[in-house]
């Protein structure tokens, strides 16, 4: 496996190979990327590269977020990455991907990407469509994974490429968990061993969430409200715990109810410092 930190060694050992396969990540790794990895490995083959890029990225952070203590562990997780199958790491550092202040960016459609998270981190999806729009410029994938626990972000992504008739196939990664449910993340690292043990909380309300549903309660309104009580109970801090349309994410009818429209539960919270978010398909 080879360690890239600039453009054009990036291209150059890209300038022979069939278009590779990409999984773009901030670093700080753990399983869930990893198996983004090895999903790639399997969609594309032996003897097309996989790349994964390492890149903290300032724009989707916002001004009181955790852009300068976010962990980056270089090594580390080019050693993961190794052993996962990944061929090319493109690492580079903020002057070579922004040589200049990135004042052109990808604005998304608002009626998407300023819902939910976009609501609560204004600004957050134009930074992610901005890097990730010149990230897969610069590797030029034929195929990109995108883990499905960001399932907001992933729904973005797919309409920007979908928008600009990327030469990209966009496939969505399943969401990796703990042992007791807690969707991997890199910002679990962040908890105490307290908050640790009540972290899984978050996917048990969404749990809850989903059995509610598919045992034909109808009031959208009172599910999201006691699940955001509960979780208010417990000393967090939530966002928002809802009940969304998948192909949209705008709130569901009750015709969309009676239909059996298919639906995801969304939830961002905040447990002590440590802002989490989670999802499961209804």
């Amino acid at each position: 496996m080879r360690v890239l930190h600039t453009l054009a060694e990036l291209r150059a050992a890209l300038a022979d190979t069939p278009r590779p396969a990409f999984v773009p990540t901030m670093g700080n790794l753990h399983d869930g990327h990893l198996s983004l990895i090895r999903q790639a490995r399997t969609l594309v083959g032996p003897g097309v590269p996989v790349v994964a890029s390492i890149f903290v990225n300032r724009l989707q952070f916002g001004p009181n977020e955790d852009f300068d203590r976010y962990p980056r562990t270089l090594a580390r997780d080019c050693e993961l990455l190794e052993g996962a199958g990944c061929d090319l790491v493109f690492a580079p550092d903020e002057h070579e991907l922004y040589p200049a202040p990135q004042t052109f960016k990808v604005v998304p459609d608002a009626a998407l990407a300023d819902l939910l998270e976009g609501h609560f981190r204004p600004g957050f999806f134009t930074g992610v469509c901005t890097v990730v729009m010149k990230l897969l410029q610069c590797v030029q994938p034929s195929v990109a994974v995108f883990g499905r626990k960001d399932y907001q972000q992933l729904m973005v992504i797919r309409r920007m490429v979908a928008q600009f008739a990327m030469p990209v196939r966009i496939v969505a990664g399943d969401t990796a968990r703990a042992d007791d449910g807690l969707a991997l993340s890199s910002r679990n690292g962040y908890l105490s061993a307290a908050e640790r043990a009540e972290a899984v909380q978050l996917s048990l309300a969404l749990q809850a969430m989903q059995a509610a549903i598919r045992a034909g309660e109808r009031d959208v309104t009172a599910i999201e409200a006691r699940a955001m009580a509960t979780m208010a109970a417990r000393d967090w801090k939530p966002d928002y715990m809802t009940l969304r349309r998948r192909a949209d994410l705008l709130a569901p009818t009750e015709a969309d109810l009676v239909a059996g429209t298919p639906l995801v539960a969304l939830a961002a919270a905040k447990l002590g410092a440590t802002r989490l978010i989670d999802n499961l398909e209804v």
